[in-house]
């Protein structure tokens, strides 16, 4: 009798953990909705769910790159400092126009990812200890460039942050746009078979003849690429340029993303549907503590509590 009870209690107890590592992010969002539509006043607002949307779109962007370093079983903590190295870098040249000034942060984004990449695939640097060289030298970079805040005064830019189509914002469409272009590579290209091949098991990837080098280097590059998109938008609708706190702790906004949504840190799957509910989840979280009059630290706190719970889901999930 006492193994008959007990083997339907671990039945049970693997169902459920099963069900919170594939469906748990959807529900903490539906979750979060159904409070704020009982206790926060204007919620159901288009301003507010158009602000909502707004500020998620970089924290979704930057997580869709994170996703994909993870996917290796690696990690990139420079993304935050991009973002301020993009926005210094885009302050500086927006004078020569908007798409010279892209171009220039295009390639300084790139040239961050190829150092990390090559780092993690020529050197064979840990990732953790790669990009985080990175993202010390790269905000450093940024405030040598740019010491201080600017104001960014550009008509085409100023339409990019706050212009729309439909009643749609660019940064949404823009947003939405990455996230089916990366859902796709992970799923219907190659290059996505074997960015998960790696992450599973990079020995036996190497072994079958698989470009490990090649793919890892142009993993980092667009994980770099995208914070540098996100660091544009967020320049755009800020209108001002301020290496010293954009993207600060963006990294952690984007790794807690990505876990929440269901991609194992030990590489092998990605899963692009759950990071952008992971960054929803991690936006509304936030906007319901900070229209409820609590200090930023219980948003610290709050993010804190939702990882170590993904983290308890996610344990058995392993590589697949």
């Amino acid at each position: 009798m006492t193994d008959l009870a007990v083997r339907p209690a671990s039945l049970d107890r693997g169902r459920l953990l099963h069900w919170l590592q594939e469906y748990g992010v959807y529900a903490g969002v539906a979750v979060l909705l159904v409070v704020n539509l009982a206790v926060t006043p204007h919620f159901l607002s288009a301003e507010n769910f158009r602000t909502q949307a707004v500020q998620v779109a970089p924290v979704m962007i930057v997580a869709l790159g994170m996703a994909l370093a993870i996917g290796t079983e690696g990690v990139d903590l420079s993304v935050g400092a991009v973002m301020a190295l993009s926005a210094s870098v885009l302050a500086l040249y927006l004078g020569y126009g908007l798409l010279p000034a892209l171009l220039v942060v295009a390639l300084f984004a790139a040239a961050v990812g190829l150092a990390n990449g090559a780092l993690v695939a020529l050197v064979g640097v840990q990732p953790i200890v790669a990009t985080l060289a990175l993202m010390v030298g790269g905000r450093g970079l940024a405030l040598v460039l740019l010491p201080q805040l600017k104001d960014v005064r550009n008509p085409a830019l100023a339409s990019l942050g706050a212009g729309d189509v439909l009643g749609v914002p660019y940064l949404i469409l823009i947003a939405a746009v990455l996230a089916v272009a990366v859902a796709f590579t992970v799923r219907r290209t190659t290059f996505g078979r074997q960015l998960l091949a790696i992450g599973d098991n990079r020995a036996a990837a190497r072994l079958a003849g698989l470009p490990v080098r090649r793919v890892l280097l142009l993993v980092y590059t667009v994980c770099a690429l995208l914070a540098a998109v996100a660091g544009v938008l967020a320049t755009a609708r800020l209108q001002a340029s301020d290496p010293t706190s954009l993207g600060n702790l963006m990294e952690l906004s984007a790794i807690t993303a990505v876990v929440v949504g269901g991609t194992p840190l030990s590489g092998g799957r990605v899963r692009i549907g759950g990071t952008v509910a992971g960054a929803v989840l991690i936006q509304l979280l936030t906007a319901t503590l900070i229209k409820h009059d609590l200090p930023s630290s219980w948003t610290q706190i709050a993010q804190a509590a939702v990882i170590v719970l993904a983290v308890y889901a996610a344990r058995g999930r392993g590589k697949r």
